[in-house]
């Protein structure tokens, strides 16, 4: 059995924990003078009892908050990355034609398609998993002739896409918004953000000083294969962001360091500068530059461009309003940045679920609808005037530095 089929959120999982514990924490009194060797006796049964209390407190607290349904997403680890999917495009999305059979099919009834796939980046060389989900309008035949607008929607660390549709719900939150008109039909792009190995790798998004091009991937590759491979806008009014938690991070950080592609941001409790935790480590090791470089704060300080971004914080969550305060504090003219606090509901996927439809409401007062193909815009890289600043060059194959926008 693999671990993403032993679920960790419901009630006989934490009962059974809570006995085990209960048991635990009895034993160590009854058995406190009856061990051979006390020291010894004394000291595994003590820890046996912590370490059964902490695990029932962390299985009640995580079913209370729907924060990992599996010990497979609590680890980050499937056996199965197409979970969620209707269909696989295969390596670079060769096999999307052999798709769209099932994409109209679904059409039909009104749902968009997720698919899985793998990209590989024409700078990083980086190979990555993504899903894509096609609205149903892609196929239809009045739109035959339109590009559409896209918005790449971040996981959550440990990162997997399939998180996006088993865990948010977002195809179908996405064909609900797309069918009451609050939402243009839009494609969207989730890709993995980390890589493997997933437990103790948070990449940020960033291109870490001797590590992975992550943030190259996520900008410049993905946006080149969508170009070439699906009927998308190449103009940033036509490009968005989105993400949860660290997602919301990379949102945010994305579009504040390549305003030239991307015009719109949403990060759902995010922050606002790379943590060096033990999750994440030290990305930077010592690059004040490359560092500043990646806090979302200070970029829209130094490099302010006409970009939307929004931002929400739990009213439980001092650090996540924290970060709003100093976004607002940075944020000027051309900058657009607007703050929402939620009502207290914690940092998990119930709040995530909650929030997505006013999410899509937003996105859908900002991103354009699809355009008609030849229509008069320039090529793919069209940046409507905006200029990419300086990015300093963290010396890794492929990463994107300077003023280089290069696909």
């Amino acid at each position: 059995m693999h671990a993403s089929a032993i679920r960790i959120d419901n009630l006989p999982v934490v009962l059974g924990a809570t006995v085990v514990a209960f048991a635990c924490v009895v034993v160590v009194p009854l058995a406190w003078d009856r061990w051979r060797r006390r020291a010894l006796g004394r000291t595994a049964t003590t820890v046996l009892a912590v370490l059964s209390v902490v695990a029932a407190c962390g299985l009640a607290v995580n079913a209370a908050g729907s924060f990992y349904p599996t010990l497979g997403s609590l680890l980050g680890t499937s056996p199965n990355p197409e979970e969620g999917t209707v269909a696989d495009a295969g390596p670079d999305g060769r096999d999307l034609g052999r798709t769209l059979a099932t994409v109209g099919e679904r059409a039909a009834g009104g749902h968009g398609s997720l698919l899985h796939l793998t990209v590989t980046g024409h700078r990083t060389g980086l190979t990555r998993d993504v899903d894509v989900y096609l609205p149903a309008g892609y196929t239809a035949p009045e739109w035959a002739g339109f590009r559409f607008p896209v918005v790449e929607w971040i996981p959550h660390f440990p990162g997997e896409p399939r998180q996006v549709a088993t865990l948010y719900g977002l195809p179908e939150e996405l064909d609900r918004a797309i069918a009451d008109h609050r939402l243009p039909p839009v494609v969207v792009i989730v890709p993995d953000p980390n890589g493997e190995p997933r437990l103790t790798h948070d990449s940020e998004c960033v291109d870490a000083v001797g590590g992975t091009a992550n943030d190259t991937y996520l900008s410049a590759d993905l946006r080149s294969w969508a170009l070439s491979t699906l009927r998308v806008r190449s103009d940033r009014e036509g490009w968005a962001i989105a993400g949860w938690s660290s997602g919301g991070y990379c949102a945010l950080n994305l579009t504040a360091r390549h305003p030239q592609w991307f015009s719109v941001a949403v990060s759902m409790s995010g922050y606002d500068a790379t943590p060096n935790d033990l999750e994440t480590g030290d990305l930077f090791h010592g690059r004040n530059d490359i560092r500043d470089a990646n806090d979302v704060s200070s970029v829209l300080r130094a490099h302010p461009s006409p970009v939307r971004l929004l931002a929400s914080a739990d009213g439980s969550a001092p650090d996540e309003r924290a970060a709003l305060d100093r976004l607002r504090a940075a944020a000027a003219p051309p900058v657009q940045l607007t703050t929402t606090v939620l009502s207290p509901a914690g940092h998990n996927l119930n709040a995530v679920r909650a929030e997505l439809p006013a999410i899509l409401d937003w996105l859908g007062t900002q991103l354009g609808n699809p355009i008609r193909m030849g229509s008069g815009l320039p090529g793919q890289t069209v940046a409507g005037g905006i200029v990419a600043w300086p990015l300093p060059d963290p010396g890794i194959r492929g990463s994107l530095h300077g003023t280089d926008t290069a696909f």
